[in-house]
């Protein structure tokens, strides 16, 4: 599984936040007929997309729950920045 508890968490968090302002568009006095259609179906979308997430975030826990997978620590390997890196003028 390539997907991170918090990976999914912060997709789920960013499709709602688009699920909220696609509706704010819905509420707008000066929406037609035509935007009104084409942000419920983009809404649709992003449900079915929330949907798909969420379960996949259950199917992890319930994994990580059952021993059936372990999380992996990827350390951070960063070489800017860090005087031990720089190359001293010979």
């Amino acid at each position: 599984m390539a997907e991170t508890v918090g990976s999914l968490a912060d997709k789920i968090s960013i499709i709602q936040l688009k699920i909220y302002h696609m509706n704010e568009q819905l509420a707008r006095k000066d929406a037609d007929n035509c935007l009104k259609k084409m942000v419920i179906g983009k809404i649709k979308v992003l449900k079915i997309q929330k949907k798909d997430l969420e379960t996949e975030l259950s199917e992890l826990f319930k994994n990580l729950v059952e021993g059936k997978i372990k999380l992996k620590v990827y350390w951070q390997f960063k070489m800017y920045n860090d005087p031990k890196y720089r190359i001293k003028n010979v």
